[in-house]
């Protein structure tokens, strides 16, 4: 996409006194996206974009410059107007700035690229999807089905004296079902995607995503009102790991935790959690939704141990908070796209699988909630206090799963649930999303195993 040797002539050009690091962005995305609704296609997009951001740190703050020529004209421009912008005139850097291509350590290699698809197989994706849902309960009276792929191409120069390229593909399907019986209606949700190209559909068939939304929405349908009160909550590994992600996850994000916005604010080295509980954001995951080979910054995706039986060890460190910190870059400098600044963000964040089996752990629990599927939900990360809604939950009576139980919310404070649990699975389960902060979206995957947390606030029927 550039050469480095312009990409070195640029970051010279950022050169003033007191400049503290300077690097260049620039990407080629092109995507495609489909909308299958009402059993009609309602959208058809498909798009390419170029761009380039600029950005400086000086005195610990940043400041950042985007447009769409990659000329060197329009590069050497963009770099004149981000120094007129803080004005700082250009000066002659008096250092030998070379930069070296850094090898990737790993590859995220893909068996069928999306791009190559035609758009007649990625419409009947949809359709298929629609039909499986319809077909699996005459309850289903909506479906909605969403399908993208995107290639994202990156070349990345630092300061630093390094440059690096990346190619990231995505690949995902979604679908959405409303079952609707006497004015009543439940709503599933059932997601799949990651670092994969469309072999995606080979393991994970659209019939069988939506065959089971459509199941989970007729039964919640029927299923009666969840008690509420305080009892001992089972968090399912199917459930995915959302309550960790928002509970806890953004609560470690270094930027956050530095503005003292986060519950974990100057508690490194200090018992956060129970002995039971290691947390782990791990980009190297092979197919996952967050899986990177670099950062946004060309820092090496790796895997991060963030609390280690119960201590908090580290935060998700991008370069800016790392220098502030006086540490290392952990590889989370993530952004949207060439348009914005990177942020510290999660990769694929998740609590590691313990010893319990999980039958054993819903055999260990005389009454109590079992949660499978979870929705949505608000978290404080000042405070770690959250709020999320189960999609889909049980009750359990006698160490058996009982009947399913609808309309339920978790009530509860992240760390106080991290020091609570007292029972942890052997199993691993993986939810997708995007995760938005400061007005971004990035791709992430979330996981835990079936945890216990002995007494949780339920919110129900009383």
């Amino acid at each position: 996409m550039i050469d480095p040797e312009l990409a070195q002539k640029v970051l010279k050009e950022l050169y003033f006194p007191g400049l503290q690091y300077a690097e260049l962005f620039a990407e080629h995305t092109t995507d495609c996206a489909i909308r299958l609704e009402e059993q009609r296609v309602e959208k058809l997009l498909q798009s390419a974009e170029v761009g380039v951001g600029l950005r400086v740190i000086h005195g610990g703050r940043t400041a950042y410059a985007y447009g769409n020529d990659l000329s060197p004209r329009g590069l050497l421009g963009l770099a004149r107007t981000l120094l007129a912008a803080l004005r700082q005139a250009p000066q002659e850097a008096e250092l030998h700035l070379g930069l070296s291509q850094r090898p990737p350590k790993a590859h995220l290699a893909i068996e069928e690229d999306p791009q190559a698809v035609e758009l007649s197989r990625k419409v009947a994706l949809l359709k298929e999807a629609d039909e499986a849902a319809r077909e699996e309960s005459p309850l289903v009276s909506q479906v909605g089905v969403n399908y993208r792929d995107y290639t994202q191409r990156v070349f990345i120069a630092s300061w630093e004296g390094f440059w690096v390229e990346d190619e990231r593909r995505q690949c995902l399907l979604a679908v959405q079902v409303v079952a609707q019986k006497d004015g009543v209606l439940q709503s599933s949700y059932e997601p799949v995607g990651g670092t994969r190209g469309f072999e995606l559909f080979r393991t994970h068939p659209p019939h069988e995503l939506a065959r089971k939304a459509a199941r989970r929405a007729a039964l919640m349908l029927r299923a009666p009102r969840a008690p509420g009160g305080r009892m001992a909550v089972v968090l399912s590994s199917q459930a995915g790991g959302t309550m960790i992600h928002e509970a806890v996850g953004h609560g470690l994000e270094a930027d956050l935790a530095q503005e003292g916005l986060s519950v974990y604010s100057g508690k490194l080295g200090q018992k956060v959690a129970s002995e039971l509980i290691t947390v782990l954001d791990d980009a190297t995951l092979k197919g996952q939704r967050g899986s990177l080979v670099f950062d946004d910054e060309g820092t090496p995706g790796q895997r991060t141990v963030l609390i280690q039986e119960g201590v908090l060890l580290s935060y998700m460190h991008d370069r800016l908070s790392a220098l502030k910190a006086g540490a290392q870059p952990t590889g989370n400098g993530r952004r949207q796209s060439y348009r914005h600044r990177p942020i510290p963000r999660m990769t694929n964040t998740l609590i590691a699988p313990g010893s319990t089996e999980p039958e054993e752990i819903i055999r260990a629990t005389p009454k109590g909630l079992l949660v499978k599927k979870m929705g949505g939900g608000q978290v404080n990360t000042v405070s770690g206090d959250f709020v999320f809604y189960a999609e889909e939950a049980y009750i359990i009576e006698g160490g058996r799963v009982g009947e399913p139980v609808r309309g339920a919310t978790l009530c509860g404070n992240g760390p106080q649930v991290l020091r609570e649990i007292d029972m942890v699975g052997s199993d691993l389960g993986f939810s997708i999303g995007t995760c938005g902060k400061d007005a971004q979206g990035v791709p992430v995957a979330d996981a835990q195993p079936t945890l216990r947390v002995p007494q949780l606030v339920v919110g129900g029927a009383l």
